[in-house]
């Protein structure tokens, strides 16, 4: 794959921007945009980024470092789920703290937001502190957004309570996004000024790109990636009224701006050095481009695979159909179709020539896969496998250089599963899922070398590309997810049943 980032070059340029930034005060509050961890946006639609790189970033700054993390307590309440990895936001919180501390990173707390006793979140609440972590509660903010007065009082920011920092950085994140983040930087603001710290504001996100053109594919790719908070990338009007410099930041930040100064500005008592959201921001990952027709293909690829997504999302019921018709408009706006990524009509071809020769239809979801090399292979549901674990026998078959008609899983060991899942755990699908086949052929491999030679190919699968034909059970998903597989799927549910698992 050709790489369209530096990923160091990045990394140097970000780490001396923040410290530059840090001199200003005497603590920055540094608000992280986006995913702190496992941003899988940002590896697609820029090849050659690290998806672990904020993270690296703050390693290298370790010393200055401390972090909050914020969740707002609805969030918890309806169980809302992370799209990318398909957990609960309070699991995400646990395992974002796990993750962090075994960088080496402190985390210094976490903060619910919008608390109002729900019990969910009370809950949570209590696991988080019996394990041993602090946590602050916090009211929604009276006053907010208009009444400034209100907003900068004991009333209103001096209600909550104040999150003790030690260091001269304080990352403040989240597991997504309105999880209220900017409240509680500037809640501590409003607190450390009381206490006559000279403190600061800024924001680290990093899509869309300020210094790339409004209509780049990499910065509609931002908007594609949230249709559903109908973000609209837009020229900074502050930022061109005060440089004359053209920069593109997104409506929400565009708008918050004039109240969101006046406020840092009551805080502090003196005037922001900030004319523009985009002077807020820290973010430099437009000096990581170096290929810039790579970073533009990847993004088209990245704008497809969030239609598909999207449209599943609709058809499950998850998004409103204004969402959706926004991902189509996406998609015209640079004149892509579902065919520009190439496993989709090799997929579809594959299903309509399968159906030619069988009246069982329902069987018949099909799956292509294409590897890093370009190879494209194909697979089909049946009753011994799911279409994904087909396709992904074959692919294992085909890096290692197995002969197709050599059988990987013992029979034997298929059979035994079968029966399980059919008699002992009632599954209506007998059919091995992904996981269930990696079991299986892990199982087979102990006695059958050529078995443990495909699966010794698993971390070659890492960049595939897969479309299939009807939407994905989330065991499938997630396990394709791990091993680093790219997918979309058709909205077309496999089977009438309505007791499926998504």
């Amino acid at each position: 794959m050709k790489k369209g980032f530096d990923h160091n070059k990045y990394l140097e340029e970000q780490s001396k921007y923040i410290l530059e930034r840090v001199n200003n005060f005497d603590k920055l509050y540094l608000e992280f945009g986006g995913k702190l961890l496992f941003d899988l946006h940002a590896k697609r639609v820029l090849p050659g980024f690290d998806e672990n790189a904020k993270v690296k970033l703050l390693q290298k700054l370790r010393e200055k470092v401390e972090v909050i993390i914020c969740v707002y307590a609805g969030d918890i309440e309806r169980n809302k789920i992370r799209g990318d990895f398909g957990i609960t936001y309070d699991m995400d919180v646990f395992r974002l703290i796990d993750d962090l501390r075994e960088r080496g990173l402190e985390v210094n707390s976490v903060v619910i937001t919008r608390y109002e006793e729900q019990p969910s979140t009370a809950l949570f609440v209590t696991k988080l502190e019996r394990r041993g972590i602090k946590v602050y509660k916090h009211k929604a903010t009276k006053g907010y957004p208009t009444d400034v007065d209100m907003i900068v009082s004991e009333e209103g920011y001096g209600q909550n309570p104040y999150i003790e920092t030690t260091k001269p950085i304080v990352v403040v994140t989240a597991p997504g996004p309105g999880s209220g983040k900017l409240a509680t930087c500037l809640n501590q603001l409003y607190h450390e000024s009381k206490r006559g710290i000279n403190v600061g504001y800024s924001k680290f996100e990093t899509f869309p790109v300020w210094n790339i053109p409004l209509k780049h594919p990499l910065n509609i790719a931002y908007e594609a990636a949230t249709v559903d908070l109908k973000d609209v990338n837009m020229i900074d009007p502050f930022h061109l009224e005060a440089y004359n410099q053209t920069s593109i930041n997104y409506n929400r930040d565009v708008e918050a701006f004039p109240v969101l100064r006046r406020i840092i500005e009551k805080i502090t008592n003196k005037e922001s050095i900030y004319k523009s959201p985009t002077d807020m921001g820290v973010n430099r990952v437009g000096f990581g481009i170096v290929d810039d027709e790579v970073v533009r293909e990847a993004s088209k690829q990245e704008i497809i695979r969030r239609y598909f997504k999207t449209g599943c999302e609709y058809k499950k019921g998850y998004v409103d159909k204004e969402t959706f018709q926004r991902a189509i408009l996406i998609m015209e706006e640079l004149g892509l179709k579902e065919s520009d990524r190439k496993v989709v009509p090799v997929a579809r071809e594959y299903l309509n020539s399968k159906k030619s020769v069988s009246e069982n239809t329902e069987l018949f979801s099909a799956v292509a896969l294409e590897l890093t090399n370009g190879t494209i292979l194909t697979g089909k549901r049946s009753n011994v496998l799911d279409a994904p674990s087909a396709v992904l026998i074959n692919a294992l078959k085909e890096i290692a250089g197995i002969n197709d008609s050599i059988h990987l899983i013992s029979p034997t060991i298929i059979e035994d599963i079968t029966k399980l899942k059919k008699n002992i755990l009632q599954s209506k699908s007998l059919g091995l899922d992904c996981e269930d086949m990696l079991i299986a052929l892990t199982i087979s491999s102990a006695t059958n070398p050529v078995a443990q030679a495909a699966l010794e190919q698993l971390q070659n699968l890492k960049g595939a590309q897969l479309h299939s034909t009807t939407i994905l059970s989330k065991s499938d998903e997630q396990t394709l997810r791990k091993l680093g597989i790219d997918v979309t799927c058709d909205p077309i549910f496999p089977t009438e049943n309505l007791y499926y698992n998504e």
